[in-house]
């Protein structure tokens, strides 16, 4: 999975430019790039961060050429791990020490959570990662 899909290294991105990513995508990739480890921001944090867009346009971005950059980093409200990389994403989540809750045992799988309340990130370059 790298930063473009093949589509875009075909040429279909927006411009028409063979190997060019969206200008919106770009600039989603980069805030994702900016998120610090043991920190997650939401699709919504993203777009609101943006200024333009919303959660279903960031997650459409990360779901295409998000392999490139730490995809994990960039997650859904409640705090529920993406279906379908939970595994690859909760070794990332542990390697960086990104707060989790506990499972219920009603929960399938008994996967943990995101602590969002602990994990989530403002988009402030200055606030260190939790301790």
């Amino acid at each position: 999975m790298g930063r473009m899909s093949e589509d875009v290294r075909a040429g279909d991105s927006a411009s028409g430019a063979p190997g060019e990513l969206p200008e919106y995508a770009e600039r989603v990739l980069a805030v994702a790039e900016l998120i610090p480890p043991g920190r997650v921001m939401t699709y919504g944090d993203v777009a609101e961060w943006l200024g333009e867009g919303g959660p279903r346009q960031v997650g459409r971005v990360m779901a295409l050429y998000g392999g490139a950059v730490p995809w994990w980093r960039v997650v859904r409200a409640d705090g529920a791990l993406l279906p379908g990389h939970e595994l690859r994403a909760l070794d990332h989540y542990r390697e960086e020490g990104t707060p989790l809750r506990e499972a219920g045992r009603s929960a399938g799988g008994h996967l943990p959570r995101l602590a969002m309340a602990r994990a989530r990130w403002d988009g402030d370059p200055d606030v260190t990662p939790h301790t």
